[in-house]
């Protein structure tokens, strides 16, 4: 298995464990009693009108929570897709990369600032491991033709 391979399958991994992590750790969890009961309690008390429908702080907590889930989710499985590409051309998927690994950097980023370490170290990782697949990316020699 090249080194590509291998990276993007560790990526996807790891994305897939964020994945649950996240709905069962953020998602689904239930706050400690006391001020993080208060304030889902007024989340969810809290009703309004907008765009017709009436929703409330919770729901969409609750929902960006469950498309980050969806996210997560996908992220895994486009990276394993990656990596059986990566058998033939990995160069040719490094702009494919370098976005996401970007884009993990940034959420580490902003899970630093809004959240806590277990994301951060989760999404740095993931990051690293789509840089070493760039980085050990090679092209396909093109196959020779006889007489040349």
């Amino acid at each position: 298995m090249s080194k590509p391979v291998l990276f993007l399958r560790i990526a996807s991994v790891l994305a897939f464990i964020h994945a649950v992590l996240h709905t069962i750790g953020g998602v689904f969890s239930s706050p400690d009693p006391g001020p993080g009961t208060v304030a889902v309690e007024a989340m969810k008390a809290n009703r309004f009108l907008l765009m017709g429908i009436v929703r409330s702080y919770w729901e969409f907590y609750r929902g960006m929570g469950l498309a980050v889930t969806i996210f997560l989710t996908a992220e895994a499985v486009v990276f394993w897709q990656l990596s059986a590409l990566a058998k033939t051309d990995a160069k040719r998927l490094r702009p494919v990369l370098a976005a996401f690994a970007v884009a993990y950097f940034a959420m580490a980023v902003n899970s630093q600032v809004y959240f806590f370490l277990a994301p951060v170290i989760v999404e740095t990782t993931i990051a690293v491991f789509l840089v070493l697949a760039i980085v050990t990316a090679k092209a396909v020699a093109a196959p020779s033709v006889a007489g040349d």
